[in-house]
C-alpha cells in the first residue's frame, strides 16, 4: 500500500514538472490564472511571473471599447507576486473603471504635441479667447514645452513644475510672470484630464507665489493738461530749425483724451466710428477694436456702451464740429489716400510727446487708469464703472486695485464734516422758515 501511494506521489510530482516545464517553454503565452478548485479566476491572466488583468477599456476620446490586458501592480507600482495579490488588484482595477478614475492605459501624447493641438484648437477661434489671449498662451507653452522636454502628459510630475519654477527664479523672472506660466500649464492639463487623458494635475497643492502690485501713480487732469500741450509744441532739430513735435498732433490729442475721459483700451479707441457715438441718447458704443491683424469685431460679450460724462461729452462734440464729415471714423489713417481707413497706432506720437513733456513713464492705459481713478473718486459705483471699462467681474479688480481711492475720497468727504454751533443755527434757521411757509 505504501509502495502504491508512493508511486502516486511519483506521477503527481511528474505531472507537476511536466506542467512547469510546459508553462516555462511557453512563457511568453498569456495562461489562465486557476483558483484552489482548479477554476480559471474571470479577467485574470498569467505570463512568465507577470499577472494580468483582462479588462475592456473604453477610450475616452473615441468612445471605442478594446480589450486589454494590463500589468497588476499595488500602489507603489510592485508587481504583484501571489494569485492572492493579483487578485486583490484585479479588484482594484475593476472599482476604479467603474469609479471613471481607470489610470491611463494607453501612451499619452508628448506635452508639446498637446499643446499644439490646443493652442490650433483655441487659435481657430473655436475656444472663445482674443488673438492676444491666445499668443500670450503660445508664449507661455513653448516655454514649457521646451523645458519639459519631450515629457508624456502623463510623466509631468510636480518637481518638474517646482524645478521649472526655480530655474525661471533663478533667471530673476517677476513671481507674476511665473505664476502666469504655471496657470498656462494648468489651462492645457485640465483639458487633457477631460479629454481622458490624465486622472490628477501636477500642480495639485501649488500655492501662486507671492507679488506685490505696485500702486500706478495717479495721471491727474493737470497732466492731462501738460501732455496735451506739450503736442502742440515745437522742438529744435538737428539742423537748427523749429519743428512741431508731432505732425499729427490734433489727432494725438483727440486719442488722448478719448481714452481718459472713457476708459476704453487704445485699440478700441482707434476702432471707434461716428455711427458709434449715438449724440441723442448720450451713449458711446465699443464695438470693434484695431489690431496689427486688421479691424477686429467685438464679440457680443466684449461690445459695451459708455454713457456721456461731461467731459465726454464736450469733447466728441468738439471732434464732430471738426471732422467735416470727411471720414467715417473718428481717427482715420493719414495714409488712406482714396480708402477710408482706420489709424493703426500712435505709438511714434507718443514717444515724441512724452519726452517734450518730460513724462517718460506715461504710456496710453495711464489714460484709462485716469478715468477710473476719477469715477472710483466720484463716488460711483463699482458694478458701473465695470461695465463702462469692459471688466466682466462685476467690479471686484475695480475694488481690488482702486478701492484704497475710494477710501481716501470717503475720508476727506468725512473730513469736511463740521459739527460747529454756527452751522446748526443756520440749519435751525432754515428749517424754521419752511415751517413757517
Amino acid at each position: 500500500m505504501c509502495h502504491c501511494y508512493g508511486m502516486k506521489d511519483d506521477a503527481a510530482i511528474s505531472n507537476q514538472q511536466q506542467s512547469e516545464t510546459k508553462r516555462h517553454n511557453h512563457a511568453l503565452t498569456f495562461s489562465k490564472v486557476l483558483d484552489g478548485r482548479k477554476q480559471p479566476i474571470r479577467g485574470l491572466w498569467i505570463r512568465g511571473a507577470r499577472y494580468y488583468a483582462r479588462l475592456s477599456v473604453e477610450n475616452p476620446i473615441t468612445g471605442v471599447k478594446k480589450t486589454r490586458r494590463v500589468p497588476l501592480v499595488d500602489k507603489d507600482g510592485n508587481a504583484a507576486q501571489t494569485v492572492a495579490q493579483a487578485v486583490a488588484e484585479l479588484k482594484r482595477l475593476q472599482t476604479q473603471r467603474s469609479d471613471n478614475a481607470l489610470p491611463t492605459l494607453a501612451r499619452t501624447p508628448k506635452f508639446g504635441d498637446y499643446a499644439a493641438h490646443y493652442l490650433d484648437f483655441v487659435g481657430s477661434g473655436q475656444g472663445a479667447k482674443k488673438p492676444g489671449t491666445v499668443e500670450k498662451e503660445k508664449t507661455i507653452l513653448n516655454r514649457w514645452t521646451e523645458f519639459l522636454s519631450g515629457l508624456r502628459l502623463d510623466q509631468i510630475k510636480p518637481v518638474h513644475v517646482n524645478r521649472f519654477i526655480e530655474t525661471r527664479l533663478k533667471k530673476n523672472v517677476s513671481s507674476r510672470t511665473i505664476n502666469l506660466d504655471v496657470i498656462g500649464l494648468r489651462v492645457v492639463l485640465k483639458r487633457a484630464i477631460s479629454d481622458g487623458l490624465i486622472q490628477r494635475l501636477p500642480t495639485e497643492g501649488l500655492r501662486p507665489l507671492k507679488t506685490s502690485t505696485e500702486k500706478r501713480s495717479l495721471f491727474t487732469a493737470a497732466d492731462l493738461d501738460v501732455l496735451c500741450n506739450a503736442a502742440f509744441e515745437t522742438k529744435r532739430n538737428d539742423k537748427g530749425k523749429d519743428v512741431p513735435v508731432t505732425e499729427n498732433a490734433q489727432e494725438f490729442v483727440d486719442y488722448i483724451k478719448l481714452m481718459a475721459h472713457s476708459g476704453v483700451r487704445r485699440n478700441e479707441a482707434l476702432g471707434v466710428r461716428w455711427d458709434d457715438v449715438d449724440f441723442k441718447n448720450e451713449q458711446l458704443f465699443i464695438r470693434r477694436q484695431i489690431t496689427g491683424r486688421g479691424i477686429e469685431d467685438l464679440k457680443n460679450r466684449d461690445a459695451r456702451v459708455v454713457d456721456f460724462n461731461p467731459k465726454l461729452k464736450a469733447h466728441l462734440t468738439e471732434m464732430k464740429t471738426r471732422s467735416h464729415d470727411v471720414s467715417k471714423w473718428l481717427f482715420p489713417s493719414p495714409q488712406r489716400g482714396e480708402k477710408d481707413i482706420p489709424s493703426k497706432t500712435f505709438r511714434e506720437s507718443l514717444e515724441l510727446v512724452r519726452t517734450q513733456a518730460k513724462m517718460p513713464d506715461f504710456n496710453f492705459h495711464d489714460c484709462r487708469h485716469h478715468f477710473i481713478s476719477m469715477c472710483v473718486m466720484s463716488g460711483i459705483d463699482f458694478m458701473t464703472i465695470a461695465a463702462w471699462v469692459g471688466h466682466k467681474d462685476g467690479g471686484v479688480l475695480i475694488g481690488k486695485v482702486y478701492g484704497h481711492l475710494a477710501n481716501e475720497h470717503r475720508k476727506a468727504m468725512a473730513d469736511r464734516l463740521k459739527f460747529e454751533p454756527v452751522v446748526i443755527q443756520k440749519a435751525a434757521s432754515a428749517l424754521t422758515n419752511v415751517a413757517l411757509n
